[in-house]
């Protein structure tokens, strides 16, 4: 049984600072408080506040400038630019992926997949998990979890690779359209078995990027969880599939 696990605290810390950031509480220019402040004012050790302070420096949130202290940058411009792993991911061939399909079958749904997909908790859904490799090295894990509904009509069951993504598949096969992708990112702890499928040692933490992708109502179709060994903050983004 899988686990989830809390993202780590100076994680959580840089996320919380992203927020303010993000909302205007922080607005760019400006000084973020001091080391000290937070660690007043979050109850956390020096350490943690100082790596996630390090953490936004390096995605580009904020910048040290000698003799004034930590200042906002604003959103980065890596942020706007960045991969649409969502669209990839949805648009993949299983069949000419660099990497093999492992598993295709009915679980119980995760819980914040639940939630996502819209239906009850122990639900079963069906699952599509694809492990790439390159180099005969695991480079991605992606769980696909789609609702009964949307399967049936379709070869989703089928154990065979698809040979084309899951966007085409479903459009033709179910006359639906998919409207928007959005994509949310975090730092975990993988389960023993996804560290054990990705040759990660006990300990490492993961980049889970779960793509949801919907229809123009709004409506989840699909809910892809993609692990990457990695360490990065939460961040959102949304984009138009046409």
């Amino acid at each position: 049984m899988a686990y989830e696990v809390a993202a780590p605290k100076y994680v959580r810390l840089a996320q919380t600072l992203q927020g303010r950031i993000e909302d205007g509480t922080y607005p760019p220019g400006s000084l973020v408080p001091s080391e000290n402040q937070l660690v007043q004012a979050f109850g956390m050790s020096r350490p943690t506040v100082v790596r996630a302070l390090e953490l936004l420096k390096r995605d580009g949130w904020l910048e040290s400038r000698q003799g004034f202290g930590t200042i906002v940058r604003g959103r980065p411009e890596v942020i706007e630019r960045k991969s649409q792993r969502g669209r990839e991911t949805l648009e993949r061939a299983e069949s000419t992926a660099a990497g093999r399909l492992i598993e295709v079958d009915q679980v119980p749904v995760p819980p914040r997949v639940a939630s996502l997909l819209g239906v009850p908790k122990r639900t079963e859904v069906l699952v599509r998990r694809l492990l790439v490799e390159e180099d005969g090295e695991a480079v991605e894990l992606t769980s696909s979890y789609f609702p009964a509904g949307l399967v049936e009509g379709t070869s989703l069951a089928d154990p065979t690779p698809l040979p084309e993504g899951h966007r085409a598949h479903l459009e033709a096969r179910k006359k639906i359209r998919f409207d928007h992708v959005t994509e949310r990112v975090s730092a975990r702890l993988p389960s023993r078995e996804e560290a054990e499928l990705l040759g990660l040692p006990e300990g490492e933490p993961v980049l889970s990027v779960l793509v949801v992708a919907c229809d123009v109502s709004g409506q989840a179709l699909q809910v892809t969880d993609v692990l990457l060994p990695a360490d990065r903050q939460e961040l959102e983004d949304t984009y138009r599939l046409d």
